[in-house]
């Protein structure tokens, strides 16, 4: 598939590695439309990216609120072909804490926004695109997920976290192999430390640190150089039904 010809839809695109991507495909000629649950952010984002971006009201947790979000994506660009899930959130607690166990419904909020979030929108999307004119190979459309290293290296009190992104690497083989059919891909990206507006909000000598333990570059990750990656994704049709590293070759400690 080509940039040019990208209908995009990017979940938690209103800010970092979401918005990195719906910046690049913009920027390549596609048309993209930026799900999030940040209104006055994701409309300012939009109109930062012009003419080819547009913002949607989205909470990844709620079936109704990612089917009709889809739909109205799918109709204000004239198609769906592509969707990147980067909708999550990053949610530390251990399972005997200081003030008690951790609370189980902690561990389901993570659940059902990382991990069933990211299946509702694949289903929401795959409805549509199944129906998609085949490209060249028969492609009809591109699914990517966001896992993450933690899901082979997962650090004390990532236990919720880890369960989550672990899972959308591990569904990511399946999904291809049924969708198939259809000619739609699947693929997942697990990245390690990146500069992210959560990272963003730690003292420069804590970033500096983690950035340091990474073999190479010893530095953080750049939300462009995700986006870099999920464009190639987009545009290399033997890439499915795998999970990517993009890590630096970091390998994650207990703590």
């Amino acid at each position: 598939m080509e940039l040019n010809d990208v209908r995009a839809v990017v979940t938690g695109g209103a800010s970092g590695l979401g918005f990195a991507v719906a910046e690049l495909l913009s920027a390549q000629g596609g048309k993209v439309t930026l799900l999030d649950i940040q209104d006055a952010q994701g409309q300012k984002a939009a109109q930062t990216l012009g003419g080819a971006a547009s913002f949607q009201h989205c909470d990844v947790s709620s079936e109704a609120s990612i089917d009709t979000a889809m739909r109205n994506a799918a109709t204000s660009m004239g198609g769906l072909n592509v969707v990147v899930n980067c909708a999550g959130i990053g949610t530390a607690a251990r399972i005997l804490g200081r003030n008690g166990p951790m609370p189980v419904e902690q561990f389901t909020r993570t659940i059902q926004i990382n991990l069933v979030g990211t299946f509702m929108c694949d289903r929401a999307a795959a409805v549509i695109m199944q129906n998609n004119a085949p490209g060249p190979d028969g492609e009809r459309g591109v699914l990517i997920h966001t896992s993450s290293v933690a899901a082979f290296e997962g650090q004390i009190g990532q236990s919720a976290y880890t369960a989550t992104k672990a899972a959308v690497a591990a569904m990511t083989l399946p999904i291809a192999r049924e969708l198939a059919m259809f000619g739609i891909r699947c693929v997942a990206i697990a990245p390690g430390i990146f500069h992210t507006p959560m990272l963003g909000a730690l003292p420069p000598e804590v970033q500096d640190s983690l950035g340091k333990q990474i073999p190479f570059p010893s530095r953080l990750g750049k939300p462009a150089e995700f986006a870099a990656l999920a464009a190639s994704i987009i545009t290399n049709p033997m890439l499915n039904g795998t999970t990517i590293r993009l890590d630096g070759a970091i390998r994650m400690q207990p703590k």
